[in-house]
This record gives C-alpha cells, structure tokens and sequence, in this order.
C-alpha cells in the first residue's frame, strides 16, 4: 500500500516536518528541522514544500498529514494543529494526531521489560510525564501499551510518582519492568529529579522530532486511526496558566502550578450500585462534561428499566458512573463519565474494567460501545483498554449548529475462555 505523508513538529523549540513515503515494503523519510521557536509559523510551510520539491510531489500527491499533537509549548502547538487541519481541508486528505511524548519513547526504543518514562520540560520546575512500554506480540495493534497518559507535575515529584507506579505496571505487564528515562527534563531539572540507581537513560531522546511523528502515524493510517481536518486538536494537559482578577486578589500569586500528583496515589474507589439518590449528582455532572449530556429523564429510564448502573465515590462526593445494558452476547455501555478534576487518576479504568468484570460473570463475548470521532481522548482511552474500532453510525450523536456527527462503533472482545 502506497501512501506519502507529510509530518509537523512544533511542540517544543525545534520546528521540524519530515516527509515519508511508502511503496513497495520500503519506507524513506525526509527531514528538515530549523531551532528557534519564535519562527515556527514562518519556517513550517517553507520546508514543507521544500521535501516536497526535491521529491518531485505536488501537494495533492500527498495521502495524509500528520502532526505532533503535544503536550507542549502553546503557541507551537496551535502552529503545527492549524497547518495540519488547512492543508488537509484543502487537499481533502485525513490528518493523523500523534501524541509527542509517544514520538519521544520511539526515539528511545525501549527494549521488551522496560517502561519508558518520558519527562518533558514544561517550565517553571514542571514536566509534561508520560510511559509507555512496547506492547507483547498480539497484545496491542499499536504496538505501545500507555502506562500514564500525558500529565503535568512538579519537577520534584517525577521519581517518587515513578517509583509508586513501578509495581503496578510490572503487575500488569506480567513481568517485572525497569525504568527507561527519556526526555529533556531529566537534565533541565537533574537536581529536583534524583534517581535510584539502575534506572537507564536514553540520552539520544530528548525531544519528539518531525521523523518519528511520521513513522508513528504511518502506523495509525494502516489502522485506521486518523481524525478529519475539523476534529484535529492539539492535547492541552495544563489546565490553567494565570489566576483570575479575582483569584489574585485574594491572595494567589504567581503562576498556577501542577496539582500534587503523590496525592492522586492513594487507593482506588470500588463502584457501588446507582440509586435514585444519586440522580441530582450524577445529572450535574454529566452536564460538566458532555456537550450534549444525558437528562435526568435519561438516567431515570435506564434505572427504571433495570440496566446495570455503578458509581465511584470520593470524599463523599460522585466521582464517576457508568451505565450498561445487557444483550443475549455482548454489553452494550451506554455512559460512562468521570468529574474533570480527577481526569487521568485512574478512575475511567476502573469503571471500564468493572462493566467488563460484570459482562463476563453473564457469559457474553464482550463490550460494545459508541464515541464521537472527536473526542480524542476518550477513543484512545478506550483503545489503551483493547477497545477496536468495528464499524460507524451515521449521524449518530447531535452536534452543534443542529448538526449530526458520526460514532465510532467500538468493540472488545473476551478470550474464548472468558466467555465460556
């Protein structure tokens, strides 16, 4: 299969595009890379069209874009999202988001039982900390496991969060797994993030490159992982950069920092049955993080009709939900939700894995679900947790304007075993 790509990176203060072509089983790849992040929008289609030049391709011989997704530098960012999204509109080609700290961790090549930990300067003594490892055979199309997705902490808190989570990963890895460091941060903050011995460095991995988002992308294009023009965003993991009017004048100075993250290690909550009780709670925060949530008559009819409904609570308060209906061979999740604040701690997994636990004490062959193309990050969420994309609907879900947007049908099946 024949496809020529064009790959962006700017999420740092390297600005790079990187063309690859595949034909024939052989993949060349071509760079151009300029320091200075203040020249990213006036450097980036220039060398774009410079590899497209010297390889004899007219733009509209191009079969996708991709781009560095981030986290990372704001402005640069939104340079490499918005070149992306134009040139894509304007040849009528998919655009492929590729996650930088993942481009980072292929630099690194991590080898069978080790966890790459990528830390990325962030400023102010923060770091944009995400890990992977290599996937076993068969375990995941991707080819990457994500052990944390991209989140922001505090320069001090990178060894001892690593150390927490070690354990549980090697848990889940079903072997013991040692430390693979990679990413500029380890040096930009050697001081506040001291290692314990026998963690390795990847020395060479210091910033995702132009060259490794095009390879990555190359293999979600075969997967079919691509986004059209108009869902492309870039991955923002700090919430906040400046305190309001209001908030400085009582009292909060400086800039706002990366919540502790030791804090969000503590034991997991178990889901408990939803009840009438939990309606009000449950409606607000469903109204919090859906554009188009679900309504109280909504979650009335699914508890009225007997359909297998859970929370998580914490510190007395809804932390999350998940509602699912069972056919005669598969679950079917309707809704599942987790509050803002405690995104990225944990707690979607454990929702997730509890509607699979109660399928598979019936008997069925799976989870079924539905989700917008463009929510990002609950498609990779769910595929992270071995959901595979098997069909669409058309015009499943509203969308602004009175619009109609499509669902991603996704699946995942249980070992034979499990289902018998």
């Amino acid at each position: 299969m024949e496809l020529n790509l064009l790959a962006l990176e700017t999420s740092s203060s390297r600005c790079g595009v990187a063309l690859l072509r595949a034909a024939a089983g052989r993949v060349d790849v071509s760079v151009r890379e300029h320091e200075g992040s203040q020249e990213h929008a006036e450097r980036l289609l220039p060398m774009a069209q410079e590899l497209l030049e010297e390889a004899g391709l007219a733009p509209d011989a191009l079969g996708a874009v991709a781009f560095g997704q981030g986290p990372g530098g704001f402005t640069g960012l939104r340079v490499a999202c918005g070149v992306a999204q134009g040139m894509a509109l304007a040849l009528d080609i998919p655009v492929v988001p590729v996650v930088s700290h993942l481009a980072v961790a292929a630099q690194a090549a991590p080898g069978p039982g080790q966890a790459v930990v990528v830390a990325l300067d962030a400023r102010m003594n923060e770091v944009y900390l995400a890990a992977y490892r290599r996937a076993a055979a068969g375990e995941h199309a991707g080819g990457w496991v994500e052990l944390q997705a991209p989140m922001l902490i505090a320069a001090a808190e990178v060894a001892p969060w690593t150390a927490h989570h070690l354990p549980r990963w090697s848990e889940a890895a079903g072997r013991p797994l040692n430390v693979l460091r990679a990413g500029d941060a380890w040096d930009a903050y050697a001081a506040d993030m001291a290692v314990p011995a026998g963690w390795a460095r990847a020395g060479a991995a210091l910033r995702p490159d132009a060259a490794s988002v095009a390879r990555l992308a190359l293999e979600s294009w075969r997967r079919g992982e691509t986004v059209p023009p108009e869902a492309a965003a870039p991955l923002y993991v700090r919430d906040k950069v400046a305190f309001t009017t209001a908030e400085r004048m009582q009292g909060e100075g400086g800039n706002p920092r990366a919540r502790p993250a030791l804090a969000a290690a503590r034991p997991l909550p178990r889901p408990e049955p939803f009840t009438e009780a939990d309606l009000d709670e449950a409606v607000a925060l469903e109204a919090h993080v859906q554009a188009f949530p679900w309504t109280r008559g909504n979650f009335s009819d699914a508890l009225a009709a007997g359909y297998d409904a859970w929370v998580l609570r914490q510190d007395g308060k809804l932390a999350g939900f998940c509602i699912s209906m069972f056919a005669p061979d598969v679950a079917h999740l309707l809704v599942i939700a987790v509050r803002r604040d405690l995104h990225r701690q944990g707690l979607g997994g454990v929702l997730l894995r509890w509607c699979e636990a109660r399928a598979r004490e019936r008997g069925l062959e799976g989870v079924l679900l539905e989700v917008r193309p463009s929510n990002e990050q609950a498609v990779s969420f769910y595929r992270r947790h071995g959901y595979l994309q098997i069909g669409v609907r058309r015009g499943y879900y509203p969308a602004e304007k009175g619009g109609r947007e499509d669902a991603l049908v996704m699946q995942k099946r249980f070992p034979a075993e499990a289902a018998a």
